[in-house]
């Protein structure tokens, strides 16, 4: 379980990292849109080729409601990187993940007392990561708003992926429903930007969106395998220690933007990282 989580968060950190460089050259909803769009089919093919379509079954409904979800969350979450600052903005997204540790402590899920005490610790780990910005900061009641209804979204859909399905074919064909669904949205979405006129091409027009396939490609793909890792590290439990490690993401995309882009990271977000490894450590000794 514990291997399961952290490749989650792994995954889901290059995925940031990946989205991340894309949108500065690419329009945030498009790269969200395009990569979804192009994880969708990779997932349409491995169903068909598995028969995953046997597995329909009621739980489909979460997925789709986590494949709706998911895209409004990301929409506020740019929305606040918008209008507030970064540091701000990003260690508030980071309190996604009390979203299925309280799910999992309401069904009667105990971890063990040490357990608890690395939950604490990789937590407040992963928030510094995020880099807050603790003086100079300025920031409207909307864009704390924003932030707050992103980390719920993104706490909703862990919630509802891992319960919209108990077996592997059931996952595979459930990630491809949310995938849909959330193509769907974020096309309408993107739709109606285009109608008002708002950019969704890079700079380079069709071709600079062509060029970037590839890399959209690998947004997606790891963004849904990171999915399908977590609802499986999850099923073998406990959900409040693989909520916990998966949350580690904001360390790899820093770590990331350190080796890729050179960034530096601040003594805020290194302590972070400290902390953080520190909880994980006594997550997996629990």
């Amino acid at each position: 379980m514990v291997a399961l989580a952290l490749v989650t968060s792994l995954l889901w950190g290059l995925s940031d990292f990946g989205g991340g460089l894309l949108s500065r050259r690419t329009p945030p909803l498009t790269v969200v849109v395009v990569s979804q769009g192009l994880s969708a089919l990779v997932l349409g093919v491995v169903v068909a080729a598995t028969g995953a379509w046997s597995a329909v079954g009621p739980g489909l409904w979460f997925a789709a409601a986590a494949g709706v979800i998911g895209p409004a969350a990301m929409l506020c979450f740019y929305r606040a990187l918008a209008h507030g600052p970064m540091g701000v903005v990003s260690p508030l997204a980071a309190t996604s993940v009390t979203v299925p540790i309280g799910v999992a402590l309401l069904l009667g899920e105990r971890p063990q007392p040490v357990q608890y005490t690395g939950i604490a610790i990789a937590l407040l780990g992963v928030v510094l990561a995020g880099g807050p910005q603790l003086r100079g900061a300025r920031v409207q009641r909307r864009t704390v708003a924003l932030a707050l209804v992103s980390a719920a979204g993104f706490g909703a859909v862990l919630v509802l992926i891992v319960h919209a399905s108990t077996t592997v074919l059931g996952l595979l064909l459930a990630l491809f429903v949310q995938r849909v669904c959330s193509v769907a949205v974020g096309g309408a979405a993107l739709y109606a930007a285009a109608r008002r006129g708002d950019p969704i091409l890079p700079g380079g027009g069709r071709r600079g969106l062509l060029t970037a396939l590839p890399a959209l490609a690998f947004v997606g793909v790891a963004d849904v395998a990171g999915n399908a890792t977590y609802a499986l590290a999850a099923w073998i439990g406990p959900v409040t220690v693989a909520a916990v490690l998966a949350s580690l993401d904001p360390l790899i995309t820093a770590t990331a933007a350190r080796g890729v882009l050179r960034e530096r990271l601040r003594l805020v977000q290194a302590a972070g990282a400290g902390l953080a490894m520190t909880g994980t450590l006594l997550l997996a000794s629990g």
